[in-house]
């Protein structure tokens, strides 16, 4: 963050408020009348007030001091409300919301996050370096303080397994280290099978960041790889889908990111996974929550604050739910003598809560920005006006060439057809296998038959111009077709369709837009929200995205799909369990090898 929400660093502010502690000089404003949480001894104190300088806090004191000490000091009335530190979430990713950096700002702020930690691996996967420096830029002008966690896993296997528009190496990966100062982590290692096989350039890659002495995030599936993959060096992990696993990898040294999310979405693991705490009574002091992807919509509804209510719902204690929201995380990255609690020194990243622990105020820097749950003039002019304008390069990104068939060829029989099926919440994916013994000629009576939808997925970097096809069971598309140039992560255009015809439209206007996600049905566009930055970003304010989205989501639901559309963009993922489809073909996670649509025997 480099504008006017910047705070001056402690070496050049420590006098001053030490002085302003002290008595001797008058503090810039003062919050009085509160209870103040303390994330330090995890309590509620009563009667507080705190004295800001310099968008610092330099004291809490009793309430009413500042008043008997100083003559016309600026005070902000709590009327007893609870005042806590600005939440951090240590593990997320912007591109996910589909909006800027700059236009991230606004729901993040209204529910209390004051600082992110963002793994800027979409846009990498694209764009390469240039995308990740654009969006640092992005990032510098957002009134949030933004860190870095230097993508690890671009592409996140190989160009063997799929082709992205990116390809970090280990050398790339050092020069955004020592030429950026908010590069602080390196963010998930999400190849973790090569991590535990000793693959030499996963191992480069982290050598990079253990050189200097940068915490590793992780992402890791399945308790036989916990040790391998914490002797690597790799300190935390988001992907704690239960319990056991969770005591594991906590009992191994890694930090865990308790990740909450939409219900309705794949992100909410948290119920599960905060069992550890609340049934096995394992210490939460290496326990953070998170909220890794969010679309706009969801944003403003399940931000940080919403997960940390959902821990106290959990039956974890409220002052220690809010600490695994903002201390925690400022620990794990080394940064809380600057962030994280309401301490002397510490920024002046404050929120003003109701007894619900619902945000109602927000400072940054000890600028009020948020105000009784609505923006401020402040920071509204700053989202409006003082946004950064993404080069024309970055709306250049969909290279598809000529496509001449979405669908595979009807195969000879008796044949095995592998395919991907899907559970709710739509992370996993399974394979399953059909076989057919009677020979058919309709791919339109076929997949009704057996429920099944049409699946593809193109290459559009401009690189391969390669095709894969799928097919997966109890997609449940009711109708015409879907699709997306957010394909996780390297994110090739995914189409699913009933019909030929409906998914060459979706293609070809995934292609007129630079980018999209659309429905369409009987040659029609039912909804589609435009996502011109390198296909993952919209350039519009973050309530015209959330408006948008939530139509989109509308109507995907209309369309009977039985996974969520951002679970759908999760199909070619190819590092998590088990069968996923990228546009080299289908791919056995586990194994790391591609399988064949169709097998004879």
């Amino acid at each position: 963050m480099i504008n006017r929400f910047s705070v001056e660093p402690l070496f050049k502010t420590s006098r001053t408020l030490s002085n302003v502690a002290s008595g001797k000089i008058k503090p810039d404003q003062i919050i009085s009348n509160s209870r103040l949480l303390s994330v330090y001894s995890e309590r509620l104190l009563k009667n507080k007030e705190i004295w800001i300088s310099n968008g610092r806090i330099a004291a809490i004191n009793d309430n009413g001091k500042g008043k008997q000490i100083f003559k016309n000091v600026n005070i902000y009335d709590a009327q007893d409300g609870i005042l806590a530190p600005g939440l951090i979430d240590p593990h997320m990713h912007i591109e996910s919301s589909m909006m800027t950096g700059c236009a991230y700002a606004e729901p993040a702020l209204l529910n209390g996050t004051t600082t992110i930690f963002c793994d800027s691996h979409e846009i990498g996967n694209v764009c390469d370096v240039s995308g990740i420096e654009w969006m640092l830029k992005d990032c510098r002008k957002s009134p949030l303080s933004i860190f870095l966690t230097v993508p690890s896993t671009i592409p996140a296997t190989n160009k063997y397994i799929e082709t992205a528009g990116g390809s970090l190496t280990y050398s790339k990966i050092a020069k955004i280290f020592d030429k950026w100062p908010e590069a602080l982590a390196l963010g998930e290692k999400m190849d973790f099978v090569s991590v535990c096989q000793g693959d030499k350039n996963s191992h480069k890659i982290i050598s990079e960041s253990l050189k200097r002495n940068k915490p590793i995030s992780g992402h890791i599936f399945g308790r036989s790889f916990v040790a391998a993959y914490a002797a690597s060096g790799i300190t935390d992990t988001h992907e704690s889908e239960e319990k056991n696993f969770t005591s594991d990898l906590l009992d191994s040294g890694l930090w865990i990111f308790l990740r909450g999310g939409n219900p309705q979405t794949p992100w909410h693991s948290l119920p599960e996974a905060i069992k550890v705490i609340t049934e096995m009574n394992v210490s939460n002091k290496r326990i953070c929550v998170c909220t890794d992807d969010r679309d706009a919509d969801d944003l403003f509804n399940f931000g940080l604050d919403w997960v940390t209510r959902q821990a106290i719902r959990k039956k974890i204690s409220p002052y220690s739910a809010w600490s695994m929201g903002s201390l925690h995380p400022a620990e794990r990255y080394n940064i809380d003598q600057n962030y994280g609690a309401l301490g002397g020194g510490r920024r002046a990243d404050i929120v003003l809560l109701n007894d619900k622990y619902e945000v109602q105020n927000t400072w940054l820097g000890g600028n009020l920005v948020v105000k009784n749950k609505k923006i401020t003039n402040i920071l509204d002019k700053q989202l409006e006006y003082n946004r950064y304008k993404y080069p024309r390069k970055a709306y250049k990104t969909i290279k598809v060439k000529s496509v001449r068939s979405l669908l595979p060829k009807i195969p000879q029989t008796p044949v095995s057809i592998n395919l991907i099926k899907t559970e709710l919440p739509g992370i996993v994916t399974k394979q399953e296998k059909l076989f057919i013994k009677q020979k058919f000629n309709d791919w339109s009576k076929f997949i009704k038959k057996y429920s099944l939808t049409h699946l593809t997925v193109i290459e559009r970097h401009g690189k391969t111009n390669n095709i894969s096809y799928g097919l997966i069971k109890n997609f449940n598309l009711k109708s015409g077709a879907v699709g997306s140039s957010v394909g996780h992560d390297a994110h090739n255009i995914i189409i699913a369709g009933t019909n030929e015809k409906d998914m060459k439209i979706v293609l070809k206007e995934i292609i007129k837009s630079q980018g999209c996600i659309i429905i369409v049905d009987n040659k029609k566009i039912i909804s589609k929200v435009d996502l011109p930055i390198a296909g993952l970003l919209s350039d519009k304010r973050a309530n015209i995205v959330a408006k948008e989205t939530k139509y989109f989501k509308k109507k995907w639901k209309q369309y009977k799909c039985s996974i969520p559309y951002m679970g759908f963009n999760l199909i070619p993922l190819s590092v998590i369990p088990e069968f996923r489809l990228t546009n080299k073909g289908l791919i056995d996670v586990n194994t790391m090898k591609i399988i064949p649509l169709f097998e004879y025997n």
